[in-house]
């Protein structure tokens, strides 16, 4: 079973949540500000996060700060439609996604099974006889140990982060759309996923590239979309 925590100050949203997500079997913790959320995480064994942005004594964009230091958990972040800058914020602080209110609570579902399939996922690291590598230039990707190295030294990279590099690094050469990018990496329909896809493209070049300014390996095609080179 996995456990989700649901961190939300509005315990309206927490209760309905909680009876749709324990219904698709998962088991809920929840918290109703940012502080609660930490000491839930220190103590039990969290799979995957949703939290709200606006909370009183630590909001969200705070609390995901606070957890990236040390976890990797998927972090769906829920906002009201107004809240536009905090989405790409809580995005910058290492958010996975964001789900704007009001949700519908099967889409939110959705969104919450493609997360832990994919963390699952790029936590079972076993090594195979035939390692699945993927490699161009100085990039190689082993997907059996879910190990990135760029020129020689391994560089760590969130679950979301891992995965997009992986089906581009798979696909190198093409370009694909933002559409197209979510649509592979999440398993579902594309929501407002300029923002999504832009900061984590943003991440990743930070992180692979000497100079991310001028990309060696993620390139944007203007107007189309994301290719890694094939080098």
């Amino acid at each position: 079973m996995f456990n989700i925590l649901v961190v939300d100050d509005d315990k309206e949203i927490v209760n309905a949540i909680d009876i749709y997500l324990s219904k698709e079997g998962y088991k809920i913790f929840k918290a109703y500000n940012g502080e609660e959320a930490l000491n839930v995480i220190k103590n039990e064994e969290i799979h995957l996060i949703i939290l709200d942005i606006m909370m009183p004594k630590m909001n969200g964009i705070e609390a995901t700060n606070n957890i990236r230091k040390e976890k990797s958990i998927p972090i769906i972040m829920l906002s009201a439609k107004s809240e536009d800058y905090d989405k790409v914020l809580g995005l910058e602080m290492g958010a996975d996604d964001y789900i704007t209110k009001p949700f519908n609570l099967m889409e939110l579902a959705a969104r919450v099974n493609s997360q832990i399939r994919r963390y699952t996922k790029l936590g079972s690291i076993v090594v195979k006889d035939n390692e699945e590598i993927y490699e161009t230039g100085g990039l190689q990707i082993n997907d059996a140990t879910k190990q990135v190295v760029i020129d020689g030294k391994e560089i760590k990279l969130t679950p979301t982060e891992y995965n997009i590099l992986l089906f581009l690094t798979k696909n190198k050469g093409k370009v694909f759309s933002i559409e197209e990018i979510y649509q592979n990496v999440w398993e579902g329909e594309c929501y407002g996923a300029e923002n999504i896809i832009a900061v984590h493209i943003r991440h990743i070049r930070e992180k692979i590239e000497i100079n991310p300014k001028e990309p060696k390996y993620l390139k944007v095609i203007w107007g189309i979309g994301y290719k890694i080179e094939n080098l």
